[in-house]
Parts: C-alpha cells; sequence; structure tokens
C-alpha cells in the first residue's frame, strides 16, 4: 500500500523500549536487583532479549502465577531509582520526534510499560511528546492511536505491527529491537528501516507522496 499524504496535522505515535530508548542495560539491573531481593532466579541477560510484552508476560517465567502481581509491584518499585539513568536514547530518537513536530505534526508514545516510569525515561532524556500513554500492548495499543487519531505507528515489534493495524495507522517498524526486519516484515510492516535516524527522510517523503486510498 502506498502511503497517504495527510491532508491535516499528522500524528505520529511511538512505542518506547528498543524504538525510542535502549531500555536494555535499566532493566538488566532491575531484573538482577529483583533477583536479589526476592532470592529467586533471573536470567537477566535472556529476559532483555524479549523486550516488547508485558512485565508480567516476562515474570512468569521465573515466579509462580500467584505471586506475580506482588513481584511486579516491587519491580515498579525498585525501577526509578535502578534503571532510568541507566537507560540511553537509541540514535535519531529525538531526531525523529522533533521531525515530527517541525512538520506541523503531534506526537504520542504508547508503550507496554508502566506509565509513570516511561514518563520518566522521556523526561531524563528530554524527550518530549505531546501525549504519552502506557500499559497498552499489540493490538490494545490501537485503543490510544485511535482516540488520538494517529495515522503512522512506529515501533520494533511484531505486536507495534499489530498495534498500528488494527488501528487502521501505517506501521513503520525499525529493527533495533528483538524482531529482525524479515519479521516485521512478514507481520505486515508498512516500512522497515534499520532505525530512527531514517525516520526524517521517510517521514518527508512520506508526507509528500500522492494520496492513496485509506487502509482497509
Amino acid at each position: 500500500m502506498a502511503p497517504m499524504a495527510p491532508t491535516t496535522p499528522l500524528t505520529v505515535g511511538f512505542d518506547l523500549d528498543m524504538t525510542l530508548i535502549d531500555s536494555r542495560p535499566g532493566i538488566r539491573a532491575c531484573y538482577l536487583a529483583l533477583a536479589e531481593r526476592t532470592g529467586a532466579f533471573i536470567d537477566a541477560d535472556l529476559a532483555v532479549t524479549r523486550l516488547g510484552p508485558p512485565l508480567v508476560d516476562e515474570l512468569v517465567n521465573w515466579f509462580p502465577a500467584e505471586q506475580v502481581p506482588a513481584m511486579a509491584d516491587l519491580y515498579r518499585e525498585l525501577y526509578p531509582g535502578i534503571a532510568i539513568t541507566a537507560t540511553p536514547a537509541l540514535a535519531g530518537a529525538r531526531e525523529a520526534v522533533e521531525a515530527v513536530r517541525a512538520a506541523g505534526g503531534r506526537t504520542m508514545v504508547v508503550t507496554a510499560k508502566y506509565e509513570p516510569n516511561a514518563r520518566l525515561h522521556l523526561s531524563h532524556l528530554g524527550i518530549e511528546p505531546d501525549v504519552v500513554v502506557g500499559d497498552l500492548w499489540a493490538e490494545q495499543k490501537a485503543e490510544a492511536l485511535r482516540a488520538h487519531d494517529a495515522g503512522v505507528y512506529v515501533g520494533d515489534h511484531v505486536g507495534d505491527v499489530r498495534g498500528a493495524r488494527a488501528a487502521g495507522a501505517f506501521s513503520v517498524a525499525v529493527a533495533t529491537g528483538p524482531c529482525p526486519a524479515d519479521e516485521l516484515r512478514t507481520a505486515g510492516a508498512d516500512v522497515v528501516l534499520t532505525d530512527l535516524s531514517a525516520f526524517p527522510a521517510w517521514l518527508a517523503g512520506y508526507r509528500e507522496a500522492p494520496a492513496a486510498a485509506p487502509r482497509a
């Protein structure tokens, strides 16, 4: 499908973990702290290779199901003091958000991460989207994307592709997370970029392209 040239201000949504930020160092450190606090074994190196889904989806690999809610609460309590300063922005992240703003558009972050912690990351790194929505994964992300009339959603995971498609948004995937480019294409991404450094040039071309029929 060819991109649609917007006639109204464009809203672009971005995922957070492994799209805008390299959250692996901070999350790894937080899992190690959780393991130390609880005495449980957690393979933190393995856990950070499968970022994207909600926290509880990972915790079930290391704790009995009945303990997962309490462990999620403890992880989120530990997180601000451990993970925020350890987490850098990914290449091109700030420039991608600014490119949307420079084009007269609006930006939003839609993430599975606990929203208060997502906001701490963005504030620490000086990335300032217009809207931040947390605690949504895969097709659930379509709720926020539709609510804010997002025409494009950018993410690194096949779950992000599914969220974009469920919202009727153009799916831009970046191969900076756990899903390789071919997997993102197979999942239905409209375009796959190596990383966000390529996003400003892509956005310029997208906005200049002839209008096409909306996605069914």
